[in-house]
């Protein structure tokens, strides 16, 4: 990664590092892929704000904003600012809308300041929950677990709901909603004994596949031996087969992401079992939150009260400082994050967030992890 520096006209005299796109990955991105460039903050114009961003998101979603191919959002364009869900305070604005000292959640993460219409803007109340929190299970991770469950594959009381992905930002928030939403039973699915454990321990999960274990299937059939209603596919490939195979009639799939073939060179392998969908009348339905926006207020105001009381367990897993953000989002896609991985940007957001609770949060802890810069919320 490189480090340069620009200008702008009508500059407020501070400076912004952010990440741009250096050049589009074939394959697996790298650093060599990012630069890191210091501009200079324009003023912001009549009915816009300027945010000193404090929290931003990686997400699986950019990897495909990296390469030039049409898709439900356009692509990242070379040698400009990165995007994606940020969390920040105003510092200058021109909006009646949105004053200074306000907190606002916005797209334009990747950077340390960011200027944008205020109309772009969301008000958050960090007094319900912690800032980051808003990025996470009040996000749309959260939003994308509520949606997948109530409108694109609904629980039912009584069904037997495997989620995979289970001990990331989507899957952790799902299995323990899974369960308020009636599943008598739910399977997750997780790389490794750490991430398997946890699902048991602290996500409420009934049973723990090891996707690294192989046979898939086998441990998914072990797990439910009477067959899955309910399958939030976040992996596709091997996973969705295994999902197929162990549907029962009439049972659904929500179709949110396919992080195993995103940084396929070739076409990705998918399952070669479809005639089972058809013939116990599955429904795979394919799902982007954006056309689920209209959910958030009544998302928030379940899951805002849910976190207060503890009984909502997410977590973080914490880089700091933009220049590391390329390795957040390089970890997120290998799976290095358990729950929601996140860039910590604002120094004096870093040194509040380290004492042993943050206000809104209960029993909120932090542990340094083994990974420089990096660290590992446990936010209830």
């Amino acid at each position: 990664m490189t480090t340069s520096t620009t200008s702008t006209t009508s500059a407020t005299g501070t400076l912004s590092r952010e990440i741009r796109l250096a050049a589009r990955p074939v394959g697996e991105p790298g650093p060599h892929h990012f630069d890191l460039v210091a501009t200079e903050v324009p003023e912001p114009a009549e009915g816009q704000i300027l945010v000193r961003n404090t929290w931003m998101s990686v997400d699986p979603y950019m990897r495909g904003r990296m390469d030039d191919a049409p898709s439900y959002i356009p692509p990242f364009a070379l040698g400009t600012a990165l995007e994606g869900s940020a969390i920040g305070a105003v510092v200058a604005s021109r909006s009646a809308a949105v004053p200074v000292g306000a907190t606002v959640s916005h797209f334009l993460g990747w950077r340390e300041y960011a200027v944008l219409d205020a109309a772009a803007a969301t008000v958050v109340d960090p007094a319900v929950a912690s800032q980051s929190s808003y990025l996470g299970p009040l996000g749309t991770t959260g939003l994308t677990a509520y949606a997948a469950l109530t409108r694109t594959a609904p629980v039912k009381e009584g069904d037997v709901v495997f989620v995979s992905a289970a001990a990331g930002a989507v899957g952790s928030v799902a299995g323990q909603l899974a369960r308020r939403l009636g599943a008598s039973r739910v399977i997750g699915s997780a790389g490794g004994p750490l991430k398997t454990k946890k699902l048991l321990d602290r996500f409420g999960y009934d049973a723990a596949v090891d996707h690294r274990q192989g046979d898939l299937a086998g441990q998914l059939a072990e797990a439910a031996p009477d067959g899955i209603d309910v399958y939030l596919d976040a992996v596709g490939g091997d996973h969705l087969q295994a999902a197929i195979g162990a549907m029962r009639q009439g049972g659904r799939i929500a179709m949110v992401g396919a992080i195993s073939g995103y940084n396929a060179t070739a076409p990705a392998v998918g399952p070669d079992n479809l005639f089972l969908a058809a013939a116990r009348e599955v429904t795979l339905r394919g799902m982007l939150v954006s056309s689920h926006f209209d959910l958030f207020p009544e998302w928030i105001g379940r899951a805002a009260g849910w976190l207060a009381d503890g009984s909502l367990r997410t977590e973080e897993t914490v880089v700091d400082g933009i220049e590391h953000a390329p390795e957040a989002f390089l970890g997120m896609m290998r799976g290095a994050n358990t729950g929601k991985m996140l860039v910590r940007l604002s120094p004096e957001d870093a040194a509040a967030k380290a004492t042993p609770s943050t206000p809104g949060t209960p029993g909120t802890t932090t542990t340094t992890s083994t990974t420089p810069n990096t660290t590992t919320t446990d936010a209830r």
